[in-house]
């Protein structure tokens, strides 16, 4: 009798750890919760061979965040999407078509752009006394007749140098707003090099990089500036002190003690991070590879000093308490008191880059509240 209630004791001693099953049911409920605050459903399949994003984007990327993602210039995005798109042509005419199949419905088009990288121009092609040119991009609204006169529609028309080569980017956002509103009008982009007369140059002395003949940092390039309609209130900065990586996981092995030791440690900031590697993310994130997230942790203890950051409230909250003056009423809590932004740089389903900056993803100090 004696042993079996030494066995049964022991029983109820031993800790229940969870079982494999209910790990992996708890991860994959967890990666989807964290898809959902990405604003996906499920995570793009990464590209079938080894793509380079678009030098355009990489460098916007570091533009607008530091290398944990974290936005370091709120006032350098238009929204809060900008969807890269190459041109499927292909074509060494002036012809160029961009699908936009994964412009989601509800994203408002803010701004379009066309980047073309403009070539040096041969010693031979045309006359020597051209030194500029006028350069039209039209929206084609006929695909087998677009020199007809209702075959097109001007878009953007400048007058570009024959002395230099480098990128010309033509604002076009009438014709991507068509597009994106009915997919079946999307008959592609015109670009016309004519003299300063508006007659044709046969052969054009200007000539643009196509997608199928030059190196691939020079591919014709379709940018969009969209809004989805995500929008909190976080307040956007650079200056974020460093922070060792934690396993997402290291809070499990916590021992009580432990953590009853934190309870007593006054409201501060501690590292929290988050590794795409390591969630199997890193195959379509291209930057960052992960972020310190941080989060709040510590004790509001009565009385409350500025260092805590207390809210008027959490300071009458914090009296109340102290002074038991009503039943029920705890100690003020340590949370996030600034949220900061970060910005993802990722492969879509159709292996276009996107430039998402997402709100409220990163706690920038704490507080009692």
């Amino acid at each position: 009798m004696l042993g079996t209630v030494l066995l049964l004791l022991l029983a109820l001693a031993k800790p229940s750890w969870p079982s494999p099953a209910s790990v992996a049911s708890r991860r994959a409920e967890a990666l989807k919760r964290l898809l959902e605050v990405f604003g996906m459903e499920d995570p793009p399949a990464p590209p079938a061979h080894f793509k380079k994003p678009p030098q355009y984007m990489v460098d916007l990327f570091n533009t607008v965040a530091n290398a944990d993602g974290v936005t370091k210039n709120p006032d350098i995005l238009e929204g809060n999407t900008v969807r890269s798109f190459l041109d499927r042509t292909q074509s060494k005419e002036m012809r160029f078509l961009f699908v936009l199949s994964s412009v989601a419905k509800n994203e408002k088009i803010l701004t379009a752009e066309l980047h073309l990288f403009r070539l040096w121009p041969k010693v031979t092609d045309g006359p020597k006394r051209h030194h500029f040119c006028q350069v039209s991009v039209y929206q084609v609204l006929e695909k087998e007749k677009p020199d007809t006169p209702g075959g097109k529609k001007l878009l953007a028309a400048r007058l570009v140098s024959l002395q230099t080569s480098g990128w010309e980017v033509f604002a076009i956002t009438p014709a991507v707003r068509d597009w994106t509103e009915d997919e079946s009008s999307n008959q592609g982009l015109l670009v016309t090099v004519q003299s300063l007369g508006g007659s044709p140059l046969e052969p054009p002395p200007l000539q643009f990089a196509s997608g199928g003949d030059h190196h691939e940092s020079k591919k014709p390039l379709l940018v969009l500036f969209t809004d989805d309609g995500r929008r909190g209130a976080s307040l956007p900065t650079g200056s974020f002190p460093g922070g060792s990586h934690v396993p997402w996981h290291s809070s499990l092995s916590r021992s009580r003690s432990t953590r009853s030791l934190d309870r007593l440690q006054p409201c501060q900031r501690h590292p929290l991070s988050v590794d795409f590697e390591e969630i199997g993310w890193s195959g379509w994130i291209i930057s960052p590879r992960g972020y310190n997230a941080f989060h709040c942790k510590g004790s509001c203890p009565f009385p409350l000093g500025e260092n805590m950051r207390p809210t008027n409230h959490a300071t009458v909250q914090s009296i109340i308490n102290a002074l038991k003056l009503s039943e029920g009423v705890s100690s003020p809590c340590c949370v996030p008191d600034k949220l900061y932004s970060i910005n993802l740089l990722y492969f879509d389903d159709d292996e276009n880059v996107v430039l998402k900056q997402y709100d409220d993803m990163v706690a920038g100090s704490c507080g009692c509240h």
